[in-house]
């Protein structure tokens, strides 16, 4: 409901808005996403049945605002579960820039169809700025949930809650506003989503809000995607997740 609200409140701005928006693509600097291996193996000497990872999502799963992906959200999280596991931990990024919800199955299933014990899906910007509306959205989550078990065997789907989109420094006011409300409406609506779902269905689910990263420095230089600072304590909140009952 608050971003049904949210986007009627925004209607009379939207000239402003849709001026805003434009300026802000223009003026923007586009960086590049962050160079490196997009999968691996860490912990090859040691024993066990590796523990399957799969990173789903847009530019900021693509580490847009590091230079490399060892400093990207990938590289530092799977350096911490390397740190905690016992047996080897095998890896894969599916990730582009620009992607909403929906595309990114496609561009799952571009990618070979491999099994994985967890997901981690970092998704929602896109679809903030396109003013996508709850109700379809969560649509596009529930089909990307499925497709996750259906195509590559995921046992647990942690889905990363949406940044903090009322702090971007690259939107001006009052489009960061608008953007922000809408942002926090879809990210209130996947954690009831994930909390709704049976525990015994899979795959499970499991809503990972954004730390609050209140801290400028760690914002890229664009004004919008995470630094390395930002994405190490983004990876610092999602590995116990990761890890569960895995060691």
């Amino acid at each position: 409901m608050r971003g049904v609200l949210g986007l009627a409140a925004a209607l009379p701005l939207a000239p402003l808005l849709l001026w805003q928006g434009r300026r802000v693509r223009r003026d923007t600097p586009k960086l590049p996403e962050a160079e490196g291996a997009r999968e691996g193996r860490v912990g090859a000497d040691r024993i066990g049945r590796p523990l399957r990872l799969l990173i789903v999502g847009d530019s900021s799963a693509a580490g847009v605002g590091a230079t490399l992906q060892s400093d990207a959200l990938s590289g530092r999280l799977t350096v911490l579960l390397g740190a905690s596991l016992l047996r080897p931990l095998d890896w894969r990024l599916v990730a582009r820039s620009g992607i909403t919800t929906r595309e990114a199955l496609g561009l799952l299933d571009e990618t070979p169809a491999d099994p994985f014990d967890v997901a981690v899906v970092a998704l929602g910007v896109n679809d903030v700025t396109a003013l996508r509306l709850v109700p379809r959205w969560l649509d596009d989550v529930e089909r990307l949930h499925a497709r996750l078990h259906a195509r590559h065997r995921v046992r647990r789907v942690l889905w990363s809650g949406l940044p903090p989109m009322h702090r971007f420094p690259a939107l001006p006011q009052p489009l960061r506003g608008v953007m922000g409300l809408h942002a926090r409406a879809l990210d209130a609506a996947l954690g009831r989503w994930c909390a709704a779902r049976p525990g015994g269905l899979r795959p499970l689910a499991t809503h990972v809000p954004m730390p609050l990263l209140t801290d400028a420095s760690l914002v890229a230089t664009d004004g919008f995607h995470p630094g390395p600072g930002a994405y190490r304590v983004w990876a610092d909140t999602l590995a116990p997740h990761v890890l569960g009952r895995h060691r």
